[in-house]
């Protein structure tokens, strides 16, 4: 009897179900957005008992599509946006879900810097605090939202929650809670003196007990089974963050390799034997017990082409053709010219500057919609370039990258990356790597797979493949230098322009 396994994606937009049989070919697939909520600038939350509902919808829909028995499953895997802030009330019940696209925090961040604050934890976590991070969170709630911080009983990630409804269980695990600045790294375990440099020291028991990600977290109750079609006592295992269920998914699994996503987030990641890259650069666990992940990451990535499509290209494109590529195809028209146009990626920050915008610069009476559009799959390239440089500077070594994420769907964006990055660039056969990610570590929690490396090497396959266009060097170079000084020129504009509104985001939040 052939088995399949189920993949989860709980992303900052849309929730994913994927059923993939044992060589990573997809059987069926069911998506649904849901909706974030600002309720005040730099707040972003989203209303947990639609994701559960969603959740269920994609589960019985995909399992209605593929048309096998759901005792043919043979593990559920789940992955999710890290970070942001997840939480239950003491009774259990669902409280507050914040994304990892809020920064309500930057003032407490700025606070923080001053006072050393990051001194303190990146020692012990390899992480100095940001804003959407989840201890940052969690002490801004403390501070300004007591009367929602008393009613917290636990906090944890978007994928543990879909894990707690579909198993009645409270875990969270490794990659996660690391990817959030919640563990000593090295030691992979909850630490007081960390949680006492984020103000947290009271808050150890807000934390969930701690598994790895292809632990057993439990199994499918009957209660969910009858709502979703899933088979009563299906094994679900810890999961997944989803970066990293991502890198795993494209098939970056041994030591050294590098991963792209180009989603919500930009993620650039390389694995690492040890968490011993010098410098600013963030580590978190892999998927595995022993090796660690070094990352440089942003939200500045393909989430800015999904806003501008949402805003400018309502009907503005042929029946039948998905307005991402009647977009990418306007930019592919453009010849790279030395004048173009440049793009910050900001729309929800910069990694060190929660006040930064998004914006374009040097437009002309000569340039029109498709300049614009490759000036934007630029920046978002070069936001990437410079997260990559600082990888590399903190003692990282990799010459080859897999890109995965919305922004590899493109034929020509993922040239743009090879061209911007200078370096050869793939693309894994999957769309859904981070639901391909899931089901692998699912298939090795189950024992269908002996380790994560046999997992990826079964189920992942390449697609394209994409060399950097030496003639273009120059040109990018040029471009890359231009971004970044614009963006220092524009620093403190970008704080005087916040200025007004983050004193009264924090009072009437």
């Amino acid at each position: 009897m052939e088995k399949y396994l189920l993949g989860l994606d709980a992303g900052n937009t849309v929730i994913k179900a994927v059923i993939f049989d044992l060589a990573g070919r997809e059987v069926a697939y069911a998506g649904e957005e849901g909706h974030s909520r600002m309720p005040s600038p730099g707040h972003v939350e989203r209303d947990l008992g639609e994701l559960w509902a969603n959740a269920r919808r994609v589960i019985r829909t995909c399992l209605d599509k593929a048309g096998i028995a759901a005792t043919d499953i043979a593990a559920i895997g789940c992955a999710g946006h890290g970070n942001g802030l997840y939480a239950l009330d003491r009774q259990g019940e669902p409280l507050i879900g914040i994304q990892s696209l809020d920064t309500r925090a930057t003032g407490l961040v700025e606070e923080w810097r001053a006072q050393g604050v990051g001194d303190r934890t990146a020692p012990i976590a390899r992480q100095r605090p940001w804003p959407s991070q989840t201890p940052t969170l969690l002490a801004w709630l403390k501070r300004h939202r007591p009367e929602l911080f008393q009613r917290i009983g636990m906090v944890f990630f978007s994928k543990d929650f879909i894990v707690n409804r579909l198993t009645g269980k409270r875990v969270s695990e490794v990659s996660d809670m690391s990817g959030a600045g919640l563990l000593d790294l090295a030691a992979r375990r909850y630490d007081q003196t960390l949680m006492a440099a984020y103000g947290l020291a009271d808050c150890m028991d807000l934390l969930p007990p701690l598994i790895e990600s292809a632990d057993i977290a439990g199994h499918v109750t009957a209660e969910v089974a009858a709502e979703t079609g899933l088979a009563e006592g299906t094994p679900v295992i810890g999961g997944l963050f989803d970066v990293v269920a991502s890198a795993l998914g494209s098939g970056v699994s041994r030591t050294g390799s590098a991963s792209i996503i180009a989603g919500t987030w930009s993620i650039n990641q390389v694995i690492m034997d040890g968490p011993v890259l010098d410098g600013p650069v963030f580590m978190s666990s892999t998927f595995d017990r022993s090796r660690y992940m070094g990352m440089e990451n942003s939200a500045t990535s393909a989430a800015n082409l999904e806003w501008l499509v949402r805003e400018f290209f309502d009907g503005d494109y042929p029946d039948g053709v998905s307005p991402f590529d009647a977009a990418c195809a306007l930019a592919a028209a453009i010849e790279p010219l030395a004048d173009d146009p440049l793009y910050h990626p900001f729309l929800y920050g910069a990694q060190q500057d929660g006040h930064a915008r998004a914006g374009f610069y040097g437009i002309a009476g000569w340039h029109g919609k498709g300049h614009l559009i490759r000036a934007l799959l630029e920046g978002v390239a070069f936001g990437h370039r410079q997260h990559i440089e600082t990888i590399r500077k903190a003692g990282a070594s990799f010459d080859e990258a897999v890109l995965s994420g919305g922004g590899s769907r493109s034929r020509l964006w993922p040239q743009i990356f090879a061209d911007v990055l200078d370096m050869p660039v793939s693309v894994a056969m999957s769309r859904e790597t981070g639901a391909l990610g899931a089901a692998i570590a699912a298939g090795t929690g189950v024992g269908l797979f002996a380790d994560f490396t046999e997992g990826a090497d079964a189920m992942v396959r390449t697609d394209r493949y994409y060399q950097p266009n030496p003639t273009l060097a120059a040109h990018y170079g040029r471009r890359y230098g231009l971004y970044a000084d614009i963006a220092t020129a524009m620093a403190p504009l970008w704080q005087r322009l916040s200025a007004t509104e983050r004193p009264e985001t924090e009072a009437t939040a």
